[in-house]
């Protein structure tokens, strides 16, 4: 075995979701599927735009990765197809069959609210991502929504003490879904901050979303300047 000689004073580094330490790495009990998953995240962290995906070609074509699978027994590839298919099965990844430039393609999606929205969309016709379109997909199992929590670890960050407790105020000040829907846009635009999350929903509940649920449903319940005068005001800015 090759002794790693170490990390450099100065590197790049890929952010990675904090739950899969949690929920994920304790399920996971295949080397292979491991190392594709890492890779995938890497991937999906270095493209740009509202949808990110990886095709199964690209994952074939990554040497290292494909390097990293050889195994007794099986080629690189079949090991790649089927740490693939455990981590779709296992929930962590989402997979589509289109067709692309006239061929048929496998893309993996990374498990999230936003991505089964918008598989839906693409099945339905309604999103169409650059260079695809979708054929006929495999039935993907998607799960019960999670609740704000996770959804917030997921998507926004870390859940300390003290934005748990934001949370928990605003679920008395708003409808669950608001403060879901809130947590999406604030990712769609990359606008990762509680502070964000809570100005979104002041907005809403002072002015109306658009969708016929305006400020008079929540007149008595509401105080549109809840964050700025509560303990935690002083992380707000209007």
């Amino acid at each position: 075995m090759k002794q790693f000689a170490g990390f450099p004073a100065r590197m790049e580094f890929t952010p990675v979701p904090n739950i899969l330490f949690s929920a994920v790495l304790p399920e996971i009990d295949d080397i292979a599927e491991l190392k594709t998953v890492l890779y995938i995240i890497k991937a999906l962290y270095s493209k740009k735009g509202h949808i990110r995906f990886v095709t199964a070609g690209e994952l074939a074509g990554d040497t290292g990765l494909m390097k990293g699978l050889k195994g007794a027994g099986e080629s690189p590839e079949e090991g790649l197809a089927q740490a693939l298919a455990q981590a779709v099965k296992r929930g962590i990844l989402l997979h589509l069959a289109v067709e692309k430039d006239g061929a048929s393609e496998d893309i993996y999606f990374l498990n999230t609210a936003a991505n089964q929205q918008n598989i839906a969309k693409i099945r339905s016709g309604e999103l169409v991502p650059e260079g695809i379109k979708a054929g006929v997909p495999l039935p993907v199992a998607v799960e019960e929504p999670p609740d704000i929590f996770s959804l917030y670890e997921q998507n926004i960050g870390v859940l300390t003490p003290m934005i748990a407790e934001e949370l928990r105020e605003a679920v008395k000040l708003y409808p669950q879904t608001w403060i879901g829907d809130a947590i999406k846009e604030a990712v769609s635009l990359n606008k990762r901050s509680w502070r964000y999350i809570a100005r979104i929903l002041e907005k809403w509940s002072a002015e109306g979303r658009g969708d016929g649920a305006y400020r008079r449903d929540f007149t008595q319940k509401a105080d549109p300047n809840r964050y700025v005068k509560g303990k935690y005001g002083h992380m707000v800015n209007r």
